[in-house]
């Protein structure tokens, strides 16, 4: 039995899908804490579990809705889930059918006493759409204007708007509604339903609908498109489609600063005064800001660094860390031993990585204290703050004995960062590196590992041997080298010669043009040959994905090569010039845009690749 209900009793399901019949039993129950955890094990259940039946509860909830003892209005939202969004797609249209088929039923609770019922049965009638039977619009259109309560008003606009997308005539006169929700709300499917370039005027009243709510409205008004189908835009989204528009918003009060430089390439400057101010009022948004500055002209850094300053002496360890971080993208020289303090004091904090690598990124030479600080600190720094050590070959040297320790602290992330580090010191690493890294190779503990000390191994004293070895029975067992063996063979340069029967045989076209655009990386390290590797890396290119770790970006690699095929060349230099962002930085970094790397990088390609046919 997977759930247990009673007046006094609790909902224990197991959270398998043979478990939602018991927990709508648990709906049933007179007791409120009962229904309240039944409650939350149904949106788990039928929301986010991509295996879940979702229609065979529709009638359930109907009827809990129409007949149960309480929770009316979070039932009713889940039905509008369940029809718009959650679950597969074919049950979310049996859902929006079996709903559509009751609707007549549930249409009277626009009248409930409840605002939060009428809300939510207004969100469903939007829900199920016009596509198996005529929506209930004259009865909505009745409902506002006998309506009172200003959410469900907002709503009520909302619905019909995607209902009757033809005819928005009447939600101008909504523009100057008293209620900023209802205001927002008309303004809101004008601009979906307004063509470009949106008119002035209705971006203007938008934002005075947005800036007229509390500030707990203007949140919650921003993450509302869930509740609609999805035909439905925010208006922010809509904002952001025109950057001008985005922009003229942004000067009336709508917080869209770091929004449209995740969109639109070029607008730091424009935005600066008000990412400022986002910034400073929120830590996270800390981050957006020292990416915003990276693009800056350098004129416009003091500006950035007046802002940071005062917050040098915060008491709070991440706004105090991220703020050395925007300091450091801003080139300001206090950010050095601000950051020296940092690795003292908090090695091992997420921030204090990100100001550290912030400040050895910016200064190089000139953040010596900081790369000495970060040896110090080997043993409790963060594992990725080991990697700032080749910016400082000397101190990096100096700390090659604690970096061999650091090889068998498995599990940690200190081996493969501290392989990292001394197959870049190369020779330089000496007798002690060899020995650490011979050690590894010989345990063997983690492939992964072991393959990367063994790569390094050949760097630090040019033995290819071992690194040879594990490859070769990497690929004998797979009959073919994989993506990371080819990789890790590429980095052995003319040594992996041996190894090219299994590499070359991947360079032969493949719906996989990551795999071709490696082995082409691979052949040409260790044979020089264009021929065959120009195009498959090429092709890659036109990706348009992002920097990552690892082997070097194929439009670097063409650069290097200096060469590039015709057919890449008018669309790399369309993405070159686009005004829109091609590259989403959905990992949030605190460095220059992934965007702007990319679209540099295209840039010294194209003006000093040759073209080949």
């Amino acid at each position: 039995m997977g759930t247990e209900s009673g007046s006094t009793g609790s909902v224990r399901p197991y959270g398998l899908a043979e478990d939602v019949p018991g927990v709508l039993r648990g709906m049933e129950s007179t007791d409120e804490a009962v229904r309240e955890e039944a409650m939350a094990w149904l949106y788990s259940l039928l929301c986010y579990r991509d295996n879940t039946r979702t229609s065979p509860a529709a009638p359930e909830l109907i009827r809990l809705a129409l007949h149960g003892p309480g929770h009316r209005a979070e039932v009713l939202e889940l039905l509008a889930n369940l029809a718009n969004w959650a679950g597969p797609t074919d049950e979310q249209e049996r859902c929006r059918r079996i709903t559509t088929q009751s609707l007549p039923s549930l249409l009277h609770l626009t009248q409930d006493p409840d605002p939060a019922v009428r809300e939510a049965v207004v969100v469903l009638i939007a829900a199920c759409g016009q596509q198996d039977a005529p929506a209930p619009t004259p009865l909505l259109r009745d409902r506002l204007a006998a309506e009172t309560y200003p959410r469900v008003r907002a709503r009520i606009v909302t619905a019909l708007g995607l209902l009757e997308p033809a005819d928005g005539d009447w939600r101008r006169a909504l523009l100057t509604d008293p209620e900023p929700r209802v205001a927002l709300a008309a303004a809101e499917d004008l601009l979906r339903t307004t063509e470009s370039p949106l008119p002035d005027a209705l971006v203007d009243a938008c934002a005075r609908a947005y800036s007229a709510q509390p500030p707990e409205e203007r949140e919650e008004s921003e993450t509302e498109g869930h509740l609609w189908p999805n035909l439905h835009q925010t208006f922010k989204g809509r904002l952001l489609e025109e950057p001008e528009a985005a922009l003229r918003a942004l000067s009336r009060g709508i917080p869209l600063a770091f929004e449209i430089t995740a969109r639109w390439r070029d607008r730091e400057t424009d935005v600066l005064p008000w990412a400022l101010h986002e910034a400073v009022g929120g830590t996270w948004d800390l981050y957006y800001l020292a990416q915003l500055t990276c693009a800056l002209p350098s004129e416009l850094h003091a500006r950035v660094a007046e802002q940071m300053l005062p917050l040098l002496a915060d008491d709070d360890l991440a706004k105090r860390a991220r703020a050395v971080t925007v300091l450091a993208r801003a080139r300001m020289p206090v950010a050095i031993e601000e950051a020296v303090r940092l690795a003292e004091e908090t090695p091992g904090a997420y921030d204090t990585l990100h100001a550290v690598r912030a400040v050895a990124e910016e200064f190089g030479a000139e953040a010596l204290p900081v790369g000495r600080a970060v040896a110090r600190q080997l043993g409790n720094a963060h594992s990725e703050l080991v990697k700032v050590l080749p910016l400082f070959p000397e101190v990096a040297e100096d700390a090659v004995g604690q970096l061999a320790e650091l090889l068998t602290r498995t599990g940690t992330g200190y081996p493969s960062a501290a392989v990292a580090v001394l197959a870049g010191l190369g020779p330089a690493a000496g007798d002690v590196a060899e020995r650490a890294l011979r050690d590894c190779v010989a345990a063997g503990a983690h492939s992964s590992v072991s393959a990367e000390a063994a790569v390094a191994l050949h760097a630090v004293a040019g033995d290819p041997e071992p690194a040879l070895s594990l490859l070769r029975r990497e690929m004998s067992a797979s009959a073919s080298a994989s993506a990371w063996t080819t990789i890790l063979a590429g980095r052995l340069g003319p040594a992996a010669a041996p190894l090219l029967p299994f590499i070359e045989p991947l360079l032969a076209p493949s719906p996989y043009s990551g795999t071709r655009a490696e082995a082409a990386l691979a052949v040409w390290r260790i044979t020089g040959r264009t021929e065959d590797t120009v195009e498959p890396l090429a092709r890659k290119a036109l990706a348009w994905d992002r920097f990552y770790p690892g082997p070097p970006h194929p439009v670097l690699t063409l650069t290097e090569m200096g060469l590039l095929p015709r057919f890449a060349v008018a669309p790399l230099r369309e993405g070159a010039e686009s005004s829109r962002r091609i590259i989403h930085d959905h990992m949030c970094g605190d460095g220059p845009h992934p965007d702007d790397e990319m679209r540099a990088a295209v840039r010294t390609l194209l003006a000093t690749a040759a073209v080949v046919d």
